[in-house]
């Protein structure tokens, strides 16, 4: 099994996404390509192994539980070599030649491949796995240290996430092949062949073929350094002492006292051992659908193409989700359809089912291993990556090699049922029942601990987050909070002060304000933004400083204000930062969003009244000397007149869009109107006196 694709290298796993151009630029390096064309096909001839092996042993021993032992054997064997050899193999890649080093370990390889094709027993099988898995776990380290001597640094990020897609999409053909060439050896094998009852012969074939052009290939990279770092330092024999179990007792240390990773350990070796359920009793399972190794190669690959779809689509999709609740939820997500795909009679369906298991273990995967690398602390990051690689290791050697002996102990039982046939309830089908039901308890045990939005509706957040937005936290208090947006000129501060006089009139407490400067720090601020002589100041700095801005603005001011019950008319808030960094200033606008949601904690009005104005005319209505942002470009303006509108489509239930060179007191009665439903109490609303009131500058 790959080690890459065991233990994921939390390197290649930053939760953003490479651009395309970076992604050709490290592929039209010549000396990386032939780098990943090796890689891919060493990754294809370990998956392909990983399929035939399995297959094989299963047919070299007969009945239910026979079939399961000798499955559980092969995969101890294929995963023990990472727990005994896994701290040495770094230190080679870093003492010795990796071209050689490489080209040796597919060499022998693809020799111990071939001889399980001559050599048909089971412990040899076993001792031959052993073998090939000491060898990769050698080869991994030589290619990883050889990547930053391929490639420029601009395009490493890029290399890795070539690399890791690589050896993950390598599974997915592995499958498919797997499949194809267990259905033409059944056809062209007759009943005296030598093979008659090894079909998954050729994969084997095959598989040291890959490995063969593999050597090939690294053999004629010359770029490859002859060796890695200097030989002899004391620190690196003082890495190799440390083992695994003491970087486990002093990891769990700092588990047991922070939450969020605690939830995330407890997640992550959850998701791995009901992945490893799976894998264990995957060839069995496809046998009691009425499948062989063809159906078993498609379930593996159904798994892996799951784990694509949920790795790069899962994030995208749910990208308004808090990170901390969408893994727990994923790993509840994926413990359900496992359950329902262990009770499942037919193939097909299965196969469906199980593609959806692996979206959720591909998304919990993800968005676990970019929490531990984003969130983490620099200096506990190191530990704490050890620890869970570590720990996913011993985790899946014992998932593996005991999920198929548990199966075994249950047996094949069918129960009858008069008139509907029979039920089973046979060793595999109970065992990915209850590993289903552990990974729902692991993925609520993990929500519980890492949840960092409670008291706001998992189910409304997850729909808001399906439909592109982030739900805000629940509703503050009794109060209510009202938002105005606009460009320069459109008549903000007058609609404001209207709306409070009229408000107050009716009995309610309101609190009128406005952003930037509605705080001391705030007003500081203010001066600093709109300041003539800070022209110039970069388009990041700018939107973080609005965003500290709203971040004293709503702690100070708002939040105080809506516990009390009182309502809050504000003069510009989050969308204006949207609207004028991100459409103006051209900035990501989900960015701009996310760091202002995160600076309210989520804090969104009950209604936001957009002002609409044409910027030639809305600019027109200054007298006094224009400000930093008003003395912008008119097509500046118009891209932030965009921006507004924009975001008001996309939520016409929470907006209301007003033209704002409509009468004064046209515009103030729509608002009235719509205000009016919004108040915990109504009454008729009464004349307000206009006279007195300053148009906004």
């Amino acid at each position: 099994m790959p080690r890459e694709a065991t233990v994921p290298n939390p390197g290649d796993v930053s939760g953003a996404t490479v651009p395309s151009h970076q992604l050709s630029e490290a592929l039209a390096i010549p000396a990386f390509r032939k780098l990943w064309i090796a890689l891919g096909l060493s990754s294809l001839g370990d998956w392909l192994g990983l399929l035939a092996a399995t297959a094989f042993a299963a047919s070299l021993v007969h009945g239910y539980r026979g079939s399961l032992f000798a499955t559980g054997a092969v995969l101890a064997s294929r995963l023990a070599p990472a727990v005994l050899f896994g701290p040495f193999a770094g230190a080679f890649a870093d003492r010795f030649d990796r071209r050689k080093q490489m080209v040796l370990c597919d060499l022998i390889r693809a020799c111990l491949v071939t001889s399980i094709i001559l050599v048909h027993s089971l412990p040899y099988l076993l001792a031959a796995s052993f073998a090939i898995e000491i060898f990769s776990l050698f080869w991994i380290p030589a290619k990883e240290a050889s990547v930053p001597n391929l490639v420029p640094r601009r395009s490493l990020e890029a290399a890795n996430q070539i690399s890791l897609v690589t050896t993950y999409g390598m599974a997915l053909v592995a499958a498919v092949l797997f499949s194809l060439l267990s259905v033409l050896t059944r056809a062209l094998t007759t009943p005296r062949s030598y093979f008659t009852d090894e079909p998954i012969m050729l994969a084997f074939g095959f598989d040291a073929a890959t490995f063969l052009i593999s050597a090939a290939t690294i053999y004629s990279l010359r770029e490859i350094s002859e060796h890695g770092g200097v030989r002899g330092r004391d620190d690196d024999v003082e890495v190799l002492q440390v083992s695994i179990a003491r970087a486990i007792i002093n990891g769990w240390k700092f588990v047991g006292t922070t939450p969020m990773v605690r939830g995330l350990v407890v997640g992550i070796l959850g998701a791995f051992a009901a992945g490893g359920a799976v894998v264990g009793v995957g060839r069995q399972f496809a046998a009691d659908l009425n499948g062989g190794d063809a159906a078993y190669g498609v379930l593996f690959g159904a798994v892996f193409a799951g784990l694509a779809l949920g790795m790069l689509l899962g994030p995208r999709l749910l990208r308004q989700l808090s990170a901390r609740r969408k893994f727990g939820m994923s790993i509840v997500g994926a413990g359900v359809t496992l359950s329902v795909d262990a009770v499942l009679p037919n193939l097909v369906i299965a196969v469906a089912v199980t593609t959806i298991v692996g979206f959720f273990a591909g998304l919990a995967w993800v968005t676990g291993y970019t929490l531990l690398g984003g969130e983490v602390p620099d200096d506990i990051r190191g530990r704490t990556f050890s620890l869970v690689q570590s720990l996913v290791q011993v985790d899946l050697l014992l998932t593996l090699s005991m999920a198929p002996v548990i199966a075994a102990f249950i047996g094949n039982h069918h129960l009858s049922v008069w008139h509907t046939g029979a039920i089973r309830y046979d060793g595999v089908t109970v065992l990915l029942f209850v590993a289903g039901l552990v990974a729902v308890g692991v993925g609520v045990a993990a929500f519980k601990q890492m949840d960092d939005r409670r008291g706001v509706s998992v189910r409304a957040d997850l729909w808001a987050a399906l439909r592109g937005e982030r739900r805000g936290r629940p509703r503050v208090g009794s109060g209510l909070f009202v938002a105005f947006e606009g460009g320069e000129g459109a008549g903000k501060s007058t609609q404001v002060q209207l709306l409070a006089q009229w408000l107050t009139s009716l009995g309610h407490e309101v609190v009128t304000t406005h952003e930037p400067g509605g705080t001391p720090v705030g007003a500081r601020l203010r001066a600093l933004l709109l300041d003539r002589d800070t022209t110039g100041l970069s388009p990041r700095a700018e939107a973080l400083l609005y965003a500290a801005d709203r971040a004293a603005h709503v702690d100070s001011v708002v939040l105080p204000a809506l516990m009390r019950g009182a309502v809050v008319v504000t003069d510009r808030y989050i969308d204006s930062s949207v609207a004028y960094q991100g459409a103006g200033r051209v900035l990501p606008a989900i960015e701009v969003r996310e760091l202002s949601e995160w600076a309210t904690d989520g804090l969104l009005p009950q209604l936001t009244v957009l002002l609409d104005i044409d910027p030639a005319i809305g600019l027109r209505r200054f007298s006094e000397p224009a400000d930093r942002i008003e003395s912008e470009s008119l097509e500046f303006h118009r891209r932030v007149r965009a921006g507004f509108l924009g975001i008001a489509a996309q939520r016409p239930d929470r907006y209301l869009v007003l033209d704002a060179t409509l009468p004064m007191d046209q515009v103030f009665s729509a608002i009235q109107h719509r205000v009016v439903g919004l108040l915990p109490t109504t009454a008729a609303v009464p004349a307000v006196p206009l006279a007195g009131v300053m148009e906004e500058r």
